[in-house]
């Protein structure tokens, strides 16, 4: 089953539009994990176990992993998600961003290595750094375009062509660098305006929304701007709201109760 595929099916059995980011911060662990040797892991296996029937997909970032050298405890990650919850795809939040035979080695990282059904990916060095990704086939390449922090329209919002450059990557990846149909775009909550402007141009394109939480993105103008014609398309990621919403042994039951309630908020405005 492809990345598009995975996600399609999760939105429908889960009635969920929901990402749960997993971001893990060895100071913010609660205190029933800290000081394991495999506190990252485990800490994310309770999490991704208690929410697993109200997400349509999970976004490890990387850089948590491998800042405290637990790329072990990621690849231990994948893995039990892949065997207790195959349903779900997993997004690899990665970024990466090269050309030739480089980026073949970081498209080997994550979906050889670690497993993910995506990767997202920096669009700047143009088509011949996004190719090696769409080679493997069914796997989703999810494309920068209009991220969620305010520097973003440093380079994003310029001109080029009588279109803003977010507007012209969004054309790219629905057009020419998405001939093997595996690709979506990374657009950003905290701009509702830019992303129903995306969605405008790139039909039911895959678009995966960070920015809404911890970011202050908000939920009804998110959904009602990115959703397509069917309530679906959306992938709208949240991260710290979520994990730790609790702190206590019943770390994972408040993760649980948070992500049932930002999954139903958005589902009111579907």
């Amino acid at each position: 089953m492809t990345f598009v595929d995975k996600l399609r099916a999760a939105w429908k059995k889960n009635d969920s539009l929901l990402c749960v980011g997993l971001d893990p911060d060895l100071k913010k662990l609660p205190e029933a994990v800290r000081g394991r040797p495999d506190a990252i892991f485990a800490f994310c296996r309770d999490i991704v176990d208690a929410t697993a029937d109200l997400v349509c997909a999970f976004k490890p970032q990387i850089a948590y992993f491998a800042a405290e050298r637990a790329e072990a405890q990621l690849e231990a990650l994948m893995a039990h998600i892949r065997v207790h919850h195959p349903s779900i795809p997993v997004i690899l939040d990665a970024k990466r961003g090269d050309i030739g035979t480089t980026a073949e080695q970081y498209a080997r990282e994550a979906f050889e290595r670690y497993g993910a059904d995506a990767v997202t990916v920096n669009p700047y060095m143009g088509g011949d750094s996004i190719e090696p990704y769409t080679r493997y086939p069914g796997k989703g390449v999810i494309v920068l375009c209009r991220t969620s922090n305010p520097g973003g329209s440093d380079l994003q919002s310029l001109e080029v062509g009588g279109e803003p450059l977010y507007l012209r990557v969004a054309k790219l990846v629905a057009g020419p660098w998405n001939a093997n149909g595996n690709c979506g775009l990374v657009v950003g909550a905290t701009f509702p305006k830019e992303l129903a402007e995306v969605r405008a141009r790139v039909g039911d394109l895959p678009l995966l929304v960070p920015g809404i939480g911890a970011q202050g993105g908000d939920v009804e103008a998110t959904v009602r701007a990115g959703r397509t014609a069917a309530g679906m398309g959306l992938i709208v990621n949240s991260a710290r709201a979520v994990i730790y919403a609790g702190s206590g042994t019943d770390f994972a039951a408040r993760a649980r109760a948070a992500a049932l309630a930002t999954r139903d908020e958005i589902n009111r405005y579907r």
